[in-house]
């Protein structure tokens, strides 16, 4: 980073902190908190809950395709002009499903809307351009905390929304926060394109480049499966808890609350061996937490009935694994590339898609043992990881001595 930026990194840190955080909280409104009011939208468009639901997968289909081209483009022509238009389309494209009546047209601007939201992913980029050391580390992980609390906190405010504003509401909420993220982008950020030590890469490049690192590929996958831990859980906690354990929609979402904050306990956490320890030993500490709750959660599935305890002490456990070794690995990622940041975040972001898509949905193939299958997959995840981070060790060490042994190395 060069002295002018770090200037403005210095003058707008909290501006722009505010900013990334702003950005978390958005992400959220158009999937999670629309969740209560898939009656209400079948009722209005004259379609079945399961139509509707066709409307979350188109949306995920769109900000897969767009965030892919969105990273790249930003390492050529800049953040800001990008996250700007993308919160235009966005906004659009929430109009258009509040104002339509028409099934087809509400799963038309659900794309558009999606598109949009393709430019949440130059968050990770805007990270490693506006911060530096242990304070990018420190605000990747308050943005994982509060991803996990806002996820938490989505049911009940989506409930509170469908009850107050109807199924419009948390459209209506999704723009208002769009317009406060363009103000704040629009204030906030300059003109300037991100700083690069060499010649730009064409697309293709690009992605040949970062997705040729073993290290780069290693601590996304490490990332991605610490959130797929998490994000296997709450796709299917509904089917434990209300299903199998039969609690009422108010109830789930109150243990969802307590969840949330085990992430701000982790967050907490995660700070402190951020001041104090490696990023490397934070990997293994919190894929070692990873690994004990699996463990913990198959000791319960096999010796004690199915209860809310027995399901959420060893998802706190997950939890706060996932909140110390996602922000350290997503960091170490990011710092390989950092002339290519927008192309490093939309590879990082496609990574994490693919593999908690794939594992929540092999998780869900065995509903009658869902407890047991989480123990599993988190024992299986976080070895897997933990080998991972062992791999990109050995091979840093192994790149380190035959530096040293080089002839005129010293």
């Amino acid at each position: 980073m060069d002295k002018g930026q770090s200037v403005v990194t210095a003058r707008q840190r909290r501006g722009a902190a505010s900013l990334l955080l702003a950005m978390v909280l958005l992400g959220v409104f158009p999937l999670d908190v629309l969740l209560p009011s898939f009656p209400a939208l079948a009722e209005h468009f004259r379609n079945t809950p399961t139509d509707i639901a066709l409307s979350i997968s188109l949306f995920a289909v769109g900000i897969a395709f767009a965030q892919v081209s969105i990273g790249p483009l930003s390492d050529v022509i800049g953040r800001k002009g990008l996250l700007l238009a993308g919160m235009i389309v966005s906004i659009l494209g929430a109009l258009g499903c509040v104002m339509t009546s028409d099934y087809s047209l509400f799963l038309m601007f659900r794309v558009v809307q999606a598109v949009g939201c393709g430019c949440f992913v130059l968050s990770q980029a805007l990270v490693q351009d506006l911060f530096e050391g242990k304070e990018r580390d420190r605000l990747r992980i308050l943005m994982v905390t509060a991803s996990g609390v806002f996820i938490s906190v989505s049911p009940l405010a989506g409930t509170f929304l469908q009850a107050t504003l109807g199924w419009r509401g948390s459209f209506w909420v999704f723009i208002a926060l769009a317009a406060v993220v363009f103000i704040k982008a629009w204030l906030l950020l300059d003109n300037s394109r991100p700083a690069s030590n060499g010649e730009r890469l064409g697309f293709i490049q690009s992605y040949r480049r970062v997705l040729g690192s073993f290290e780069f590929v290693g601590y996304w996958l490490i990332s991605a499966f610490a959130f797929a831990c998490h994000f296997s859980f709450i796709v299917i906690s509904p089917l434990i808890f209300m299903d199998q354990l039969q609690l009422a929609p108010y109830d789930f979402a109150l243990i969802l609350l307590i969840y949330g904050a085990a992430y701000i306990a982790g967050g907490i956490i995660a700070s402190v061996l951020n001041r104090r320890i490696t990023p490397g030993r934070q990997i293994i500490i919190g894929l070692s937490l990873i690994l004990l709750s699996g463990l913990l959660t198959l000791y319960l599935a096999a010796h004690h009935a199915l209860t809310p305890i027995a399901v959420l002490i060893p998802m706190l456990m997950c939890t706060a694994g996932t909140t110390i070794s996602r922000p350290a690995a997503t960091s170490r990622a990011m710092s390989l590339f950092p002339d290519n940041a927008g192309t490093s975040a939309s590879a990082g972001s496609t990574i994490i898609f693919i593999c908690a898509g794939l594992i929540s949905a092999l998780i869900s193939l065995s509903p009658a043992n869902l407890q047991s299958t989480l123990g599993y997959s988190f024992v299986l995840l976080s070895c897997v990881a933990l080998a991972l981070n062992g791999g990109i060790s050995r091979r840093a060490r192994n790149t380190q001595t035959d530096v040293i042994v080089q002839p005129g190395s010293d």
